[in-house]
């Protein structure tokens, strides 16, 4: 019962992210064509407390804990970690790319440095854009950061890794700000 129920529920997801991507003008074949997967929104999320700009944000419980226990690590270590970014729903996915058409920015770019809607690593609940003081937020400036430096020697042990790197499969720009968890107890 429970996978019949599964299986439906990732339909009507499947769908409601291919109306959402219709209305922002993502064509089927990009979609079809990119070898991002498709990212199932988190449903239970708790909060990891404000990003820099002061609001909530929240993480799948296991992506939580760990994230905590890196910062505290990483305090430890002198070193600060920030979250700028966690969950973000795919209503909210959308409403970036929205503000992007809008200010000009033609889909094809957008597409490279903004997940499509329901294509985010974000909308899992497990995705944080980190920054450290005295860098810009989500450039790629943050590579010379100690922040980063410690987050590459020491996030997997925590169950962290950087998503996008140089060259990554995806077609997204190298992000050195973005780190998803994977779940220790489930197979990568």
């Amino acid at each position: 019962m429970t996978f019949i129920f599964s299986f439906f529920k990732k339909r009507l997801y499947l769908h409601r992210v291919s109306v959402i991507n219709r209305d922002l003008e993502i064509g089927r074949d990009y979609l079809e064509n990119m070898s991002m997967p498709l990212q199932l929104e988190a449903s239970r999320l708790v909060s990891i407390g404000p990003d820099i700009y002061q609001r909530d944000q929240r993480m799948i419980p296991g992506a939580a804990n760990a994230w905590c226990s890196m910062v505290e690590s990483a305090a430890a270590d002198q070193v600060v970690l920030q979250a700028v970014s966690a969950f973000r729903s795919v209503d909210y996915q959308a409403g970036i790319i929205r503000k992007k058409l809008e200010s000009g920015q033609c889909i094809q770019d957008i597409l490279c440095v903004s997940a499509a809607p329901g294509y985010s690593e974000h909308h899992t609940g497990r995705a944080i854009d980190v920054t450290t003081p005295g860098f810009a937020v989500l450039e790629e400036e943050f590579e010379q950061s100690e922040a980063f430096a410690w987050l590459t020697e020491h996030a997997g042990r925590f169950g962290f890794s950087l998503s996008f790197p140089r060259g990554n499969p995806f077609g997204v720009i190298y992000e050195p700000w973005h780190w998803a968890w994977k779940d220790p107890g489930k197979p990568r």
